[in-house]
C-alpha cells in the first residue's frame, strides 16, 4: 500500500488540516482498513494517530487506486469536540464483544 498526499488545506477555525489522498494497492490486494489508512496518514503528516480522523475512502470500479480525505487536528481535544460521533467510532479500533453468560 502507497499513500500520496493530493491536497492539504488549513482550516484555522476548527484548528485542523484537511487532507485528500490517494492509495494505490497491488493488483491483488484488497482495499485497506481505515485503521491501516489512519495510521499511513499520520506517517506522512508526521503526527500522532490519535488526532487523525479519516472521513471517507472510495475505490475506484475496476481499478485498484483508493481516494480519501481525512482531518488531522491540532489536538485530541479539539477532535472529539468537532468531529461527529459517527465518525470518531469508525476511526477507533473495534472493541471485543463481549460473550453473555448464563
Amino acid at each position: 500500500m502507497q499513500i500520496k498526499i493530493e491536497t492539504t488545506k488549513e482550516n484555522p477555525l476548527l484548528k485542523r488540516t484537511e487532507v485528500g489522498f490517494t492509495i494505490v494497492q497491488g493488483p491483488k490486494e484488497k482495499t485497506p482498513q481505515r485503521l491501516e489508512v489512519k495510521k499511513a496518514v499520520a506517517v506522512e503528516m508526521k503526527v500522532g494517530d490519535e488526532v487523525v480522523y479519516v472521513k471517507r475512502m472510495r475505490t475506484k470500479t475496476g481499478t485498484s487506486i483508493t481516494q480519501g480525505a481525512a482531518n488531522v487536528y491540532q489536538t485530541v481535544a479539539q477532535a472529539k469536540k468537532v468531529e461527529p460521533e459517527h465518525i470518531q467510532k469508525r476511526n477507533s479500533p473495534a472493541k471485543p464483544k463481549e460473550e453473555a453468560t448464563a
